[in-house]
């Protein structure tokens, strides 16, 4: 009887340290993880794709560039389409996009079917990165946000750093198509993990998404513009860092100094959920620093093996937490209209990706590799600046 009593004591209960429901954002890590590995996964097998398919490499390579398009374009409009759907029929009809698209690449070896499989992935994608970082964020009181959008985004580097590594050893094993198999059954048994263990939250009302509305909500339009910029900027170095590094003379160090990255920003990852409710303006500020002092390190012209790794770690720790932080920054200043906001965040984000192959493409022909770093540089100046002008809205500081 007087531990009952003490259950109920109002006191104790407010006391209680509240906790993130683990197995409700492990399901929406999951949807993060098969997002991202559905998108370079065939970079990984990109060979015998290429062969099954009977098209270049180059034209295989255009398979992943559909399926950022298919975001892109889609993210946005389907954003505004489904406002006042409820969100878990939303999450659950995207991460069904996956099963239908990547089961149709794997059964198809006929390259327009399989880029259309693609693109229609790519539009599973922007639903479902429109919804993640809102839907963690519900799942908890608001002293846990940033944390809960951290856990979730961990799906992202874990994607790169061992699903996709993973997928291609099972490609070259046993052939892509099992590969994209194992993706599908994935799929499916996300979609029988969320249906019990995630709750619903209903949309917004009807009549209220609106983007220049939402665009002009204080601090939106600051995050959007670092989103683009940012993500500009790490794209062109990422993108053409072998290329770099060969015309360094360091050729044959790319995948270590991958490595290093990808080790330094699931450190940063768990930096950024261990303090992102706290800390959100100084994270923000930390990483952009991060990043420039490591392009600063790799635009010296007497490059060497310790240097290169050193930028790599500093690069990685500046990055990892980029994807959560923009999230939960966008997330807080839409308020609302929080979900539009996250896809106008996503559709930029998409932008960004490509328009870093394509500047890096020009800057490379025109100015050879070394001019990467310095690129990255000049981004990065009007990127801290918004930051720092973003005090009250879109970048606040202790909360």
């Amino acid at each position: 009887m007087t531990d009952r009593i003490q259950l109920e004591n109002p006191e104790t209960t407010a006391k209680t340290t509240p906790r993130l429901p683990i197995t409700r954002l492990a399901a929406l890590t999951t949807a993060a993880f098969i997002t991202v590995l559905t998108e370079a996964l065939p970079a990984g097998v990109l060979p015998g794709m290429s062969t099954d398919l009977h098209v270049s490499e180059s034209a295989t390579g255009q398979l992943v560039t559909v399926y950022a398009l298919g975001t892109a374009v889609s993210a946005i409009p389907l954003s505004i389409a489904t406002a006042g759907w409820p969100r878990k029929r939303l999450l659950l009809a995207g991460v069904a996009g996956f099963a239908v698209a990547n089961t149709v690449t794997a059964l198809s070896l006929l390259y327009p079917v399989t880029l259309v499989a693609r693109f229609v992935a790519g539009i599973a994608a922007g639903v479902v990165w429109a919804l993640l970082a809102g839907y963690a964020r519900r799942l908890v009181p608001e002293s846990l946000q940033g944390r809960a959008i951290a856990f979730v985004m961990a799906g992202i580097p874990l994607a790169l750093s061992l699903g996709i590594p993973l997928g291609t050893l099972l490609g070259d094993a046993v052939g892509w198509q099992v590969t994209f198999t194992v993706m599908s059954v994935l799929a499916v048994v996300l979609l029988a993990w969320i249906f019990p263990a995630v709750p619903d939250f209903p949309g917004q009302a009807a009549g209220r998404v609106q983007l220049a509305t939402t665009a002009r909500i204080p601090g939106v339009g600051a995050v959007l513009f670092v989103t683009l910029t940012f993500v500009l900027a790490h794209t062109i170095l990422y993108t053409y860092i072998a290329t770099f590094l060969d015309a360094a003379g360091l050729d044959g160090m790319t995948g270590a100094v991958l490595l290093v990255f990808g080790i330094a920003s699931m450190i940063s990852i768990w930096f950024t959920g261990a303090h992102i409710d706290r800390r959100l303006r100084g994270s923000i500020i930390a990483a952009t620093l991060l990043v420039a002092v490591a392009a600063a390190a790799l635009a010296i012209p007497a490059h060497n093996v310790a240097l290169v790794y050193v930028a790599a770690a500093l690069w990685g720790l500046g990055w990892g937490g980029v994807p959560t932080l923009l999230q939960t920054a966008v997330a807080i200043a839409g308020g609302d209209a929080a979900d539009t906001a996250q896809a106008m965040l996503v559709t930029l984000w998409n932008a960004a990706m490509a328009g870093g192959g394509l500047v890096g493409g020009i800057l490379l022909n025109l100015l050879g590799p070394s001019a990467f770093p310095w690129t990255v540089l000049i981004l990065l100046a009007p990127t801290l600046l918004v930051i720092i002008g973003a005090r009250r809205h879109g970048f606040p500081g202790a909360r």
